[in-house]
């Protein structure tokens, strides 16, 4: 029996650890049978992601990428909430950052540190903080804050240390596609059952999906990628490639989203703005535009023109084609309640134009500004949403500052993009991830004039990817890469 033992006894620190991990498991198996849950296991399995950390810990970056489409937003006491795995394998992903750069492993250099999108997200962030202090609710705030540190960092600095060449690009893509691309096939045969009914969109998409808005946006952002690799790539790659597109065009189609499917006409033509070099010229028209509108509707309060009428203002859930009629006709239901937070949202502009109320504060905040007139069925807000207009809702919460450097960093991607687009004439491998990164992009932004998604896991997650791209495309062009390439597209 002595020898048994003296045989089973761990002879170097790999056999302990196994041993211990072995014994934690047994112990954890038992507790979980006895309290029929299994929270005893979570020592076990918080003991191999530590081990993962340990040996290579960007497989918890790819695997947050492939988990996204599926993460499901918890509420938490005090009217928080997270995201779950999401919000925790990012701060995970944020202490490794952390601890590479105290270490001097990060390979983060001066000039991507430096970089002019990373010099305005900081001082968007330091701008957040400044009106953080002037906050309706300094919790809400500290949380919004938070939440910027673990999607810079994992999103946009730990991309920009693990990206080294387009492959890896692709590579990132293919996690957050394939996973949108399984709750596409998830959520058709549920939906085939109502008979791929509008009311039912909805329903098809949970658990994952708060709403088809964020489902279809997924998809929207994601074939701009999906649509570039599979001309990148050869092979059966390819082929895998195509299939995603059509399944997300698929589920696109089916969700009933007007925003996301006018995202892709608007990303083609935005493909010719990059190609005709009319970017500064869309800009300044842009801003033009949004100035006369603005001059026309506070001009003797011209925006009560356009208050809805109460009894006439309806949603034809069962109906896409009125659905978009009703649009057109100032009678749609979603429509005409954006009318009725965009009011409320300037109305607190002109109340503190500078700080604003705080980072995340609009609700429930804008309800002291309503108007009645503009006063819809769904005006009591249940779900807690926010604007529907993230220029807005920067200026309200945050002020005049706080929406200008968000212009500014919108501005300075479009013009960088178009930059690297024509440099990269000779450079096809690079120019198909410029354009993929850039059309992106540009879904999000046309997606940010009706909604608010920049904070959402599933979204955000690939605008700070975006951003981390076209910077490492700059490198590559600076640096000489893919000099060799073959004939542009």
């Amino acid at each position: 029996m002595m020898q048994l033992l003296a045989r089973l006894r761990p002879r170097d620190t790999a056999e302990r650890l196994f041993m211990g991990f072995v014994l934690l498991l047994v112990v954890g198996g038992a507790i979980s049978l006895g309290l029929k849950s299994p929270l005893g296991l979570a020592p076990a399995l918080a003991a191999i992601g530590v081990g993962v950390l340990l040996v290579d810990w960007r497989w918890t970056y790819y695997t947050l990428l492939c988990t996204l489409a599926f993460s499901r937003e918890i509420p938490l006491p005090g009217g928080l909430s997270l995201d779950v795995p999401s919000e925790p394998m990012m701060l995970v992903l944020l202490g490794c950052l952390g601890v590479a750069v105290l270490t001097g492993r990060s390979g983060l250099t001066t000039k991507q540190l430096t970089h002019p999108l990373v010099i305005i997200l900081l001082l968007m962030l330091l701008w957040s903080t400044v009106s953080m202090l002037f906050s309706v609710d300094t919790t809400k705030s500290v949380k919004y804050l938070l939440a910027k540190t673990w999607y810079i960092g994992p999103f946009l600095l730990v991309t920009l240390m693990l990206v080294r060449t387009p492959t890896d690009v692709w590579r990132i893509a293919a996690c957050h596609t394939a996973s949108a691309c399984a709750t596409v096939i998830y959520a058709a045969p549920r939906h085939a059952t109502k008979g791929f009914s509008f009311a039912d969109i909805n329903w098809a998409l949970q658990p994952f999906y708060i709403n088809h808005v964020i489902y279809a946006t997924v998809l929207a952002m994601m074939l701009p990628y999906a649509w570039y690799a599979a001309r990148s790539t050869q092979g059966i790659w390819r082929w895998l490639w195509r299939i995603a597109v059509g399944v997300m065009v698929f589920g696109l189609l089916t969700s009933y989203t007007r925003a996301s499917i006018m995202s892709i006409p608007i990303a083609a033509m935005y493909y010719l703005v990059l190609r005709w070099r009319y970017t500064r010229v869309a800009l300044i028209a842009t801003l033009l535009t949004v100035s006369a509108g603005v001059l026309y509707f506070v001009q003797q309060n011209n925006f009560m023109l356009y208050a809805p009428d109460y009894e006439k203002t309806i949603f034809n859930g069962d109906d896409f084609g009125k659905h978009i009629a009703a649009t057109y006709n100032l009678q749609d239901l979603s429509g005409m309640e954006r009318v009725y937070r965009w009011v409320a949202a300037a109305r607190m502009v002109s109340d503190k134009p500078i700080t604003g109320s705080g980072p995340a504060t609009f609700y429930p905040e804008y309800k002291r500004y309503t108007l009645k007139s503009f006063r819809t069925f769904v005006s009591d807000n249940p779900e807690r949403s926010t604007t529907h207009n993230y220029f807005l809702l920067q200026l309200a919460e945050q002020g005049v500052p706080g929406c200008l450097l968000f212009v500014a960093l919108l501005s300075a991607t479009l013009l960088l993009a178009e930059h690297l687009y024509h440099r990269a004439v000779n450079r096809p491998e690079i120019r198909q991830v410029i354009l993929a990164a850039s059309l992106s992009l540009i879904v999000i932004v046309f997606h940010l004039t009706l909604n608010e998604l920049i904070e959402v896991d599933k979204i955000g997650s690939f605008f700070f990817i975006g951003l981390a791209v076209l910077m490492k495309c700059q490198e590559w062009l600076a640096n000489g890469m893919g000099t060799n390439a073959t004939k542009p597209e």
